[in-house]
């Protein structure tokens, strides 16, 4: 396979049974870059977050390690002749969409893809990556649906929206708030986090399971710029460019003197602010050779600490 090939939200696998979520277009140093996600331990997959992830490649497979000098950050890498599957959203969906028998998880994937299709959206462009993108979904999994048109992400919100307003899906409550709250490690408080999320319509419940909407701009494919952290800084600004908001990874051009934009790398942010509002945001203040600045928020996953948060409309 061609590693550029590759996009984020894809899967891949290599021979000693480790599943890799890959989290950029194309390669550094001839390597896909990714997070380890699932390791195969007779009869199934065990998922593993990132700290046990990295503890487990240090032990095991130390070569999966990576430094990414573009991204100055510490992550996995797997060159493209160690990939023996390639898990791709887009097929994984059709493959679903066009079966005649289903398991619970699945079936919920297709109904909520039905209404969407009922509502004029063409899914060619969209894809299921997560849990069931490998086939290792459990009874009480969440869904994932990703993305590739910018268009068709925000009708599906839009058509989310109003999937609610008709009963057809339902909005979270408190309990699933609370849930994907604590599941995200969130630096901010449970209101603040609920208060941004409830507006983005990327979420919503069908028969009790959590669904999450996701972009992906396969159009990207970015030219290697290096950055070099610069240590954790706290800022206030105005949003005055919010188109790639809800981008991986999100950006948000601001009107500020010395640096340019705030990007984050965990979902979390994405489409945290819209244009005009002002946003305080905590991570790690970044800088080309070039003297170009950019706040990071989501140095990891988790990203312990850092935040974006609207402070006034």
């Amino acid at each position: 396979m061609k590693a550029a090939d590759v996009f984020a939200k894809d899967f891949i696998e290599t021979e000693e049974g480790l599943i890799f979520a890959v989290v950029a277009q194309g390669t550094e140093q001839n390597k896909v870059l990714c997070f380890l996600r699932y390791v195969y331990k007779t009869p199934c997959w065990i998922k593993y977050q990132t700290a046990e992830a990295n503890i487990f490649l240090e032990q095991n497979y130390p070569a999966y390690l990576h430094y990414s000098t573009e991204l100055d950050a510490h992550l996995h890498a797997v060159s493209a002749d160690r990939i023996v599957n390639h898990y791709q959203p887009r097929q994984r969906l059709l493959q679903i969409m066009q079966a005649k028998r289903h398991d619970h998880v699945e079936q919920d994937v297709f109904q909520l893809c039905k209404w969407y299709q009922q509502h004029g959206l063409d899914l060619s462009q969209a894809g299921i990556t997560g849990s069931i993108l490998i086939g290792a979904q459990q009874p009480g999994s969440d869904i994932d649906l990703v993305c590739y048109e910018r268009n068709l992400f925000h009708a599906c919100r839009t058509v989310t929206q109003e999937l609610i307003s008709l009963g057809q899906l339902q909005a979270l409550n408190g309990k699933d708030w609370l849930q994907s709250y604590e599941r995200r490690s969130c630096a901010l408080n449970l209101a603040d986090y609920v208060r941004h999320e409830q507006r983005k319509y990327n979420k919503a419940m069908i028969n009790a399971r959590k669904f999450d909407l996701s972009f992906i701009d396969l159009s990207v494919n970015p030219k290697p710029v290096n950055y070099q952290k610069c240590g954790s800084i706290t800022l206030q600004s105005k949003i005055i460019d919010d188109t790639r908001a809800f981008d991986y990874p999100a950006e948000y051009k601001i009107d500020h003197a010395h640096i340019s934009s705030i990007v984050s790398f965990t979902a979390t942010y994405a489409g945290q602010a819209i244009n005009g509002e002002t946003v305080e945001a905590s991570g790690m203040l970044e800088q080309t050779a070039q003297g170009n600045k950019r706040l990071v928020v989501g140095s990891s996953r988790e990203a312990p600490g850092e935040y974006i948060k609207v402070v006034q409309g």
